[in-house]
């Protein structure tokens, strides 16, 4: 059964409103005092589910230990004593685990997580003896891939079959397309065959997506840390991105999934963007980082109408497009798409909105408040450093306005190419320190080149700033690159990528919505980047 297919029985199956799927803030400090702190700020914080990480205490005194932590603990608890062998830190024998793990069940404890390795022991060590009030969580982890789907309908079968009360297992992306597997599974478990409840994760930054959809897709929780890097397994997103920034209470099975693709792709402020404006206007989406590596394979696996729209950013503008059904005709003369959209029909519609975000921001920029007519590009010699997918879109933008153009490039075949497309002349990289046949001209860079975190890196010398009136960097972290602080110290105009950023926006979300874009919320989000 493919995710289309199984997302399509989930709909039918089932309605809801809040979803019931519980944020669980993993607890790990020395001791018990430092524990029960971090308990605290996890109720604070919204979690709902606190997993006390017995193996992350420096000396653990069992009975008084975790008679207070359950005391004290102002959440519903589950109790993790995770060995070394099933990635965890703790390094002992297993019967002095097993007695802490039934201790805690017959202290209070609401779940306790064993491993599926050691379950049927644990079952023996216990005799049965399980109080009703305790869940039993029986886990599998595998730091290394993601099984096939059989393989993993199997797991969940021995998992089930070890006297699981709530299903566990976490695997590890190589491919984001491996997240669509585990999705598969945990809505055949839920929706489809109505088995136990299951925790189903991808772990990995190609996994990130597991963790934000869970409610979509009807998992039992989902991990959230108190704070960024602090956390119990590859991939976690905080407690306060969950709530704050992916509006996690409110996915559901109907929320539509919308991201941008790249590679990198963390940097991305467009989930802070679309989020907050999905919110606002009462639409029932959730906008996600979507890290790929082949993109014909992407848009594959995500076949469904709920994976619906999709920013696309470096390298991956060009290869987009040739995955498109339709392509909007400005595109298909750029050769490239930054939007996409997943037709009811299932076929992808592909535009750019790249060009009117960067070059309307750069007629701002030029224009200086006074009204004229025509476009204050025209006759300007405009150099764009890239030729892929962004640098096509300046380069069309710009002879649309009637700007003389070249391309500067590291690979001078490349340049060429664009410059034919365009009519315009080609240079290399290492050529653009000596170009200079007028003064005023307009420099637009396209590459990653100064992007976070090689932010000491520029592609243009100083001193060669000076013959530009006006110059552009798409990136957007950091706000201001070496190459536009250096442009300023040399008297030229500066546009960031930020107001770029926020151009291409507007469309897209209109695209995305049908709803006309917040453009005030858009420049209120993005003013403090």
């Amino acid at each position: 059964m493919t995710v289309e297919s199984s997302v399509r029985h989930m709909e039918v199956g089932l309605g809801m409103g809040k979803n019931p799927t519980l944020i669980c803030a993993p607890i790990m400090a020395d001791t018990v005092n430092q524990m029960v702190e971090l308990m605290h700020k996890a109720k604070f914080k919204g979690a709902d589910i606190v997993e006390v990480r017995l193996d992350h205490m420096k000396s653990l005194d069992p009975r008084p230990d975790i008679e207070m932590l359950i005391r004290e603990c102002p959440l519903p608890t589950l109790f993790t004593y995770r060995p070394i062998w099933e990635g965890g830190e703790y390094n002992g024998d297993e019967i002095s685990r097993f007695d802490a793990l039934q201790l805690a069940m017959e202290l209070g404890a609401d779940h306790i997580d064993i491993e599926l390795k050691a379950a049927h022991e644990f079952m023996n060590h216990i005799r049965g003896n399980k109080p009703e009030k305790c869940k039993l969580i029986v886990s599998s982890h595998n730091y290394e891939y993601t099984p096939s789907a059989e393989e993993l309908g199997n797991l969940v079968a021995r998992i089930q079959a070890a006297g699981a009360d709530i299903v566990k297992f976490a695997t590890t992306a190589n491919d984001i397309t491996d997240v669509a597997r585990v999705l598969q599974i945990t809505v055949h478990s839920q929706f489809v065959n109505r088995q136990v409840p299951i925790i189903a994760m991808v772990m990995g930054e190609r996994g990130i997506m597991s963790r934000l959809l869970c409610p979509k897709f009807g998992a039992y929780l989902t991990f959230g840390t108190l704070e960024e890097g602090k956390v119990s397994a590859p991939g976690q997103p905080t407690i306060d991105e969950l709530i704050s920034l992916y509006n996690f209470r409110s996915i559901n099975t109907d929320t539509k999934v919308f991201g941008i693709i790249g590679k990198p792709v963390s940097h991305s402020k467009s989930p802070k963007l679309y989020n907050r404006a999905f919110k606002e206007a009462g639409v029932n989406g959730v906008f996600v980082h979507l890290l790929v590596d082949d993109v014909k394979k992407f848009f594959e696996t995500y076949s469904s109408p709920d994976f619906f729209g999709f920013s696309c950013t470096i390298p991956h503008k060009e290869v987009a497009l040739a995955c498109c059904d339709e392509v909007d005709p400005v595109a298909k003369s750029i050769g490239a798409v930054n939007c996409l959209i997943r037709r009811p029909n299932g076929k992808l519609f592909g535009c750019n909105t790249d060009y009117i975000g960067a070059i309307s921001s750069i007629e701002i920029g030029l224009q200086d408040g006074a009204s004229q007519i025509g476009s204050p590009l025209a006759g300007k010699l405009f150099v764009v450093i890239g030729a892929g997918g962004a640098g096509k879109a300046l380069a069309y933008g710009a002879k649309e306005k009637g700007a003389r153009v070249v391309i500067a490039n590291r690979s001078y075949d490349r340049a060429r190419d664009l410059a034919e497309l365009v009519g315009g002349q080609a240079l290399t990289l290492a050529e653009l320190n000596s170009f200079h046949p007028e003064t005023g001209m307009i420099l637009a860079n396209t590459t990653s080149i100064g992007m976070q975190p090689n932010v000491e890196e520029t592609p243009i010398s100083k001193e060669a700033l000076r013959y530009y009136e006006l110059v552009f960097d798409a990136i957007y972290t950091p706000k201001i690159t070496r190459l536009l602080r250096e442009a300023q110290e040399a008297g030229s105009k500066i546009v960031t990528g930020v107001e770029m950023f926020i151009g291409q926006a507007y469309e897209q979300y209109e695209r995305f919505t049908g709803l006309p874009a917040p453009k005030q919320l858009f420049r209120d989000i993005m003013a403090d980047y």
